[in-house]
């Protein structure tokens, strides 16, 4: 599927240094963007759930859907299996760190499709759902690009999603991109060099 334009802050954001020292600042690529903010929707056991139910917990934000064929799966496999890697280095570091997945397809992802698709990648990752306007909502907050695609014969159809993977802080303000699409070795790196 087409991925479309990054917006301007991302594309300065992800071509900035990562590493400490590289630019004499340790400052996080992505502070200060205005990304993120608080969402209500609904988790893999039909609950209600918003940003508050995250706590103090370092989240990896990521928005795709359950019928996905290609990237999306392979996104969530990545970036489940740094969060693993990383707990393996340093567990205390690890626990703190929950992965999250926000459908864009609220009409065939149940809350109980997002709860089975999570659960393949990390034992804590929250799949969420909503309502048409719940999701839209938290993607706007978090600059999220999400259209349904033509409807294929038989009913099926794909959805066109940006992509991108957002670490955000315990108060749910934007740290780095999650390179979920290089790879779990460099998820992993991403979240030992950020969280605290």
């Amino acid at each position: 599927m087409p991925r479309p334009a990054l917006p301007l802050f991302l594309l300065l954001a992800a071509c900035g240094p990562m590493s400490p020292g590289a630019s004499g600042s340790d400052a996080a690529p992505l502070a200060g963007a205005r990304i993120g903010g608080p969402f209500a929707l609904v988790d893999g056991r039909g609950r209600a759930f918003t940003d508050r139910d995250l706590g103090t917990k370092w989240r990896v934000m990521y928005f795709g859907y359950t019928f996905c064929p290609d990237v999306c799966p392979t996104d969530a496999a990545n970036i489940g299996a740094g969060l693993k890697k990383l707990e393996k280095v340093d567990p205390a570091k690890g626990a703190r760190v929950v992965p999250v997945f926000v459908t864009v397809d609220p009409a065939r992802d149940t809350p109980a499709a997002v709860a089975a698709f999570a659960a393949n990648f990390h034992p804590r990752m929250v799949g969420l759902t909503g309502t048409p306007a719940q999701v839209d909502a938290a993607a706007k907050a978090y600059g999220v690009y999400h259209k349904l695609g033509a409807v294929q014969p038989g009913g099926g159809y794909l959805v066109e999603h940006s992509r991108a993977a957002y670490l955000m802080d315990p108060a749910g303000k934007p740290v780095a991109l999650v390179p979920a699409d290089e790879g779990a070795d460099a998820v992993a790196e991403v979240l030992d060099r950020w969280v605290t």
